[in-house]
């Protein structure tokens, strides 16, 4: 999909404090080897008073803030996440918008796994074209991981989850980048990757088990190798078409923005996969935050803006992609770098009241 006159406005990141994975590997929660192959450095943690909701608020309060967007023209925010948002049964897109934005923004929540965060800005991005004369829409994300029901440091091979929220602002009146394209593929079949032995009819407050569910799946299929066959076509058809719709190839992106994964699983994502070197992937970053569920790539993004690593001109590949499986790609032109002071925690703006 082709976009004319879709903004990026504003960003913003809530990250909690690093705790380092040297430290997790001597206190026997973060395997040696695993270690020495993933090379991540830390993660972000919040402490035990930030639900994901507030985090999300604070994201959205920045992104707000530095966008320069009345909050009046926001008529539309997407929230995703990938685990406990605060209370069951509770509808936490609300509480953003109603903390970070005004009561009468209508706020929906998009469950996608960790592609939730793009897939959300592909539909913001529909809403914000729909309405030429002055229409902007909010994406956040946000997850907290903790014991005892996710070991962020072994749940799943490869990746080290880490605590944050994100937030980004597109607008139809401007921005300091343009929206070139996006674009979604999907191959639901390999839901069962991840689903286990069965479904249930009832939560059973078990911890999360993403290795016994692969591992169920490998038993029944002989291995993994063909879904991830499957996985890496669905990638490659979406980022061909994103690049396409963008008038690009693969050897004009300036910047890629993937899944903030360990270096194992980095290689194979954006040298193997996408042929693009890792000198342009944001892995100084995600290998000192984590993985961020939902919002690793506006996380990263956000981070090259602050770190003043963008030029005008520049064109920027974000990546995506949740178990399910699905994949969104979208591709972001600088127009003008903004001038953001980095900031973290509980030192980023804070909610707006109700």
């Amino acid at each position: 999909m082709q976009w004319d006159s879709v903004y990026v406005a504003g960003t913003g990141v809530w990250l909690g404090e690093p705790e380092y994975a040297r430290s997790a590997v001597e206190s026997g929660a973060y395997d040696a080897e695993q270690y020495a192959a993933d090379e991540i450095v830390s993660v972000s943690v919040a402490d035990e008073s930030m639900a994901p909701p507030d985090m999300a608020v604070h994201a959205a309060t920045t992104a707000l803030k530095r966008s320069g967007v009345d909050v009046a023209d926001v008529d539309l925010l997407i929230h995703s996440g990938i685990w406990f948002q605060g209370v069951e049964m509770w509808p936490a897109a609300s509480y953003v918008a109603g903390h970070a934005l005004r009561r009468g923004v209508p706020a929906f929540g998009l469950e996608q796994e960790c592609n939730g965060g793009l897939g959300a800005l592909e539909i913001a991005a529909r809403q914000v074209a729909a309405r030429p004369d002055g229409g902007a829409a909010m994406v956040t994300t946000a997850d907290r991981f903790g014991a005892p029901l996710v070991r962020r440091w072994s749940s799943e091979p490869g990746f080290v989850y880490g605590d944050g929220a994100t937030a980004l602002l597109l607008s139809a009146r401007g921005g300091f980048a343009r929206l070139l394209s996006t674009a979604t593929g999907a191959d639901n079949s390999l839901e069962a990757v991840v689903r286990g032995p069965g479904l249930r009819p009832l939560p059973s407050g078990e911890p999360l088990d993403l290795l016994g569910r692969v591992g169920h799946y490998m038993r029944a299929h002989g291995g993994v190798r063909e879904a991830t066959e499957r996985v890496a076509a669905v990638v490659n058809a979406v980022v061909d078409t994103v690049l396409a719709d963008a008038g690009m190839a693969r050897t004009d992106v300036d910047r890629v923005v993937a899944l903030a994964s360990g270096r194992s699983r980095l290689e194979w994502q954006v040298p193997q996969l996408l042929g693009i070197p890792v000198e342009r992937a944001t892995w100084e970053f995600a290998r000192t935050v984590g993985h961020l569920g939902a919002g690793d790539q506006i996380a990263g993004f956000n981070d090259l803006l602050e770190r003043r690593e963008l030029a005008a001109g520049d064109r920027v590949l974000l990546v995506g992609g949740g178990s399910g499986f699905s994949c969104t790609c979208a591709v972001v032109e600088i127009l003008d770098v903004p001038r953001w002071e980095p900031l973290r925690g509980a030192g980023g703006a804070g909610p707006a009241d109700a």
